[in-house]
């Protein structure tokens, strides 16, 4: 029998759910973060930097870096490592500082 982390602790999500992601339907369990759905759907890029378009995902885990940030719900600059999904979550790839709309 494969050893995995959910074997080793026992017991299952109390909820299972789906969140929205740049036009997809994505599979969450409760407790997860939006990072870790993300990187459940092998997605691991989900931003781009200010000046040369770089793609950025997740990098600390711990939300001291600001390279995971996302738009949630029409909120930019969420940082996917620390926002808990919820059911019904729409989240977009994050463009610059997710302020295209304010741009002169």
């Amino acid at each position: 029998m494969m050893r995995t982390p959910r074997s080793l602790v026992g017991g299952t999500p109390s909820a299972t759910y789906t969140i929205g992601f740049d036009g997809r339907e994505l599979p969450a369990q409760a407790g997860q973060s939006i990072a870790a759905v993300l990187w459940s759907a092998g997605i691991l890029a989900w931003r781009t930097t200010r000046e040369t378009g770089a793609p950025r995902g997740a990098f600390c885990g711990i939300g001291s870096c600001y390279d995971c940030l996302v738009t949630v719900n029409g909120r930019p600059n969420q940082r996917a490592c620390l926002v808990p999904a919820r059911e019904g979550d729409t989240v977009t790839t994050q463009e610059g500082t997710g302020h295209a709309d304010l741009a002169v």
